[in-house]
């Protein structure tokens, strides 16, 4: 293997950190803890392992987890309720509605009644519209932490050729437009793209999101590129990327390992969003580039 390893443990960590020292002067300018409302419904193995490490976290940080647990015969006006309920309480600064939810409910209705103020997952369509046209809003925690990642790896990606494989509202379309506002040159393309090989070799920059098992292989990839691989997929029982590791580590510069690399970033960034939306909330300044 040549491609250096994209530690994306160890910087989650010090995002963690450095979070976690900033709640201090929050509180005592404020008097309160920044507080991330998380709702489960029903008994999806999966998101019930995702609420305890997202509150684990939190708590850890020194901020207030409030975890709502619900059944899964929850109706979607008592689901909508709850949420008035939490967008309207003063003590509670990210809002994060697990998905997926039982498939009575009605998830895009329910993700559009959370204040976008208090988005921090960054779904809302006004802070997916605030993305794109450049405005501060909240960025989806998963393309925020790649483009971290990316940032501390190469400083200034102006210039740099990109490919975005996968184009979804949750990963692929943020991503792409956090990478054109640092003046990259994005294509984004996905499973249906012709010949994507032809436009993998020519990037600078890789960002696997599409979904499948070692999808993106190794002969694809232009010697010394950057390869952030954003899939989890389960394969004969253990964890594995939406890139081929083996072949694309013989061949780019830097690559994030599967598990390790963009997973812990993804509850490090909730984390960043609840405190930046604490201290816009209640109007004490934060220099937000530091975190």
């Amino acid at each position: 293997m040549s491609a250096a390893l994209i530690d994306g443990k160890s910087f989650a960590a010090g995002l963690r950190a450095r979070v976690a020292a900033l709640v201090q002067p929050f509180h005592a300018q404020t008097g309160r803890t920044p507080g991330l409302a998380v709702v489960l419904v029903g008994e999806d193995p999966a998101s019930a392992v995702y609420v305890r490490a997202k509150g684990k976290a939190t708590r850890e940080a020194g901020m207030e987890s409030i975890e709502h647990k619900l059944p899964d015969t929850t109706s979607q006006e008592e689901l909508l309720a709850l949420v008035d309920k939490l967008n309207a309480d003063p003590t509670v600064d990210g809002i994060l509605v697990q998905l997926p939810l039982p498939g009575h409910l009605d998830a895009e209705e329910v993700l559009l009644r959370i204040d976008p103020g208090k988005d921090v997952d960054g779904f809302h369509p006004v802070n997916a519209g605030r993305l794109a046209t450049g405005l501060p809003g909240f960025v989806p925690c998963t393309p925020l932490g790649c483009l971290m990642l990316l940032e501390d790896l190469h400083g200034d990606l102006s210039g740099m050729d990109a490919v975005v494989v996968g184009r979804s509202n949750i990963v692929g379309k943020p991503m792409a437009a956090l990478l054109t506002a640092k003046s990259c040159t994005v294509t984004v393309a996905h499973s249906r793209t012709r010949n994507l090989p032809h436009y993998l070799k020519h990037a600078d920059i890789v960002v696997a999101a599409v979904g499948r098992a070692n999808f993106v292989k190794g002969d694809w990839i232009k010697p010394g590129a950057t390869v952030i691989d954003v899939g989890i997929n389960r394969v004969d029982g253990r964890l594995v990327g939406d890139v081929d590791f083996d072949s694309a580590a013989s061949v780019a510069g830097a690559i994030t390992p599967v598990p390790g690399g963009v997973g812990p970033m993804t509850i490090a960034c909730l984390l960043r969003n609840t405190l930046v939306a604490a201290y816009r909330h209640e109007e004490v300044p934060l220099d937000e580039g530091i975190i």
